[in-house]
């Protein structure tokens, strides 16, 4: 039987090398509350990227609500439509309002340019998306962010591995929140990360995540539970010394990818133009809907299963927010489609995929 090509598929370290992790967690018997090995993993992950603290937690959806309850505030945050309704999730769990800035339909990201038009005396923060690793104008935000005040958390989920004037795209912002899900470059099955250079803010994290504790265990902060388990943390450690085989794989074949469909006048590709990407999706937009489908049909046909990354826009869904007209956000993601990349893709499944494409748009 012919094996389904999916997406994205997890990488993942040896089994003998993550059960090996595994005993010491079965001879402590510490399975949680910041054991050795979550530790450890923190440790290793703020070294390899060049960030000051990475802070693990459940997952990445706990990771912005988190960074919003360490940041204290309450009001309207501005974000972005192209996004996972997580990023509306936790700002509505919050207690949060979120204002929808349309997108730069090159980047992906949020449109820097429109920001400023949007800020109220209710505006909080500004919490845009690294959309697909491909880093926002870090700058430029910044520059708003400073002129009136308000905090900056990047929904950094995609984000792990891109970097900006040769420093860790997670580095920026009061606080980003990235994901370790099971789809993402580098993963511990579940799980999520708050990365922030201020330490007092870093400690008030450490709290939240552990129910309001603090180190004496007095019931300090408003928290909640967002600890990471020590099996998921070693899944991370064995994941984390293939990081950069994942990372330039995908890069490869990206490029393979861009270079064999760049002829293809029905297509369009995500536009990079500040700091470098991680390389983690490879996104397709075409000139209609309609090929979108085609294509999306004729690989079904074949067990391969793209995914229309992000559609519908966030803005449509009528019964979570108050509908508003993101004429560039809805019209990308009715045209955009994300094609399979992942380590244990066969460059010969990739030209099967590149040709039921080419024959699909002839």
């Amino acid at each position: 039987m012919k094996k389904p090509i999916y997406v994205t598929s997890p990488s993942l370290a040896p089994l003998e090398e993550y059960t090996a992790l595994l005993e010491s967690v079965w001879q402590t018997g510490i399975l949680t509350h910041n054991g050795p090995l979550v530790q450890r993993l923190e440790k290793e992950l703020s070294e390899k990227l060049g960030v000051a603290n990475f802070l693990t937690v459940t997952n990445g959806t706990t990771a912005l609500q988190m960074a919003i309850k360490a940041l204290d505030i309450k009001g309207e945050i501005i974000t972005t439509p192209f996004s996972w309704i997580a990023t509306v999730s936790a700002i509505k769990w919050e207690g949060c309002t979120p204002i929808f800035c349309d997108i730069n339909p090159e980047t992906l990201n949020i449109d820097t340019k429109k920001i400023e038009a949007l800020i109220t005396n209710k505006t909080v923060a500004i919490l845009p998306v690294h959309v697909f690793g491909n880093p926002c104008d870090v700058e430029g935000i910044e520059k708003i962010a400073k002129k009136h005040g308000l905090k900056v958390i990047y929904d950094a989920a995609h984000a792990i591995g891109s970097t900006f004037k040769g420093e860790s795209l997670l580095s920026y912002g009061d606080i980003s929140a990235t994901s370790l899900h099971g789809t993402k470059l580098f993963n511990t099955a579940e799980g999520g990360g708050c990365i922030t250079k201020n330490l007092k803010l870093n400690e008030k994290l450490k709290r939240i995540r552990f129910f309001g504790h603090n180190e004496v265990k007095d019931i300090v902060e408003d928290g909640f539970n967002g600890k990471m388990t020590e099996v998921h943390a070693a899944l991370g450690i064995a994941n984390l010394k293939y990081f950069d085989t994942v990372l330039n794989d995908r890069k490869e074949k990206y490029l393979y990818y861009k270079e064999k469909l760049g002829s293809c006048k029905q297509i369009t590709f995500q536009q990079l133009k500040f700091g470098e990407t991680n390389y983690s999706y490879f996104p397709i937009i075409l000139t209609a809907e309609k090929l979108v489908l085609a294509i999306e049909t004729a690989l079904n046909k074949e067990l391969i299963y793209p995914r229309r990354y992000f559609y519908p826009s966030l803005n449509t869904y009528v019964k979570v927010v108050d509908s508003v007209k993101m004429i560039n956000s809805e019209d990308i993601a009715s045209r955009i489609l994300c094609l399979p990349l992942y380590l244990n893709l066969e460059y010969k499944q990739i030209d099967k995929i590149i040709r039921i494409i080419k024959n699909t748009l002839k």
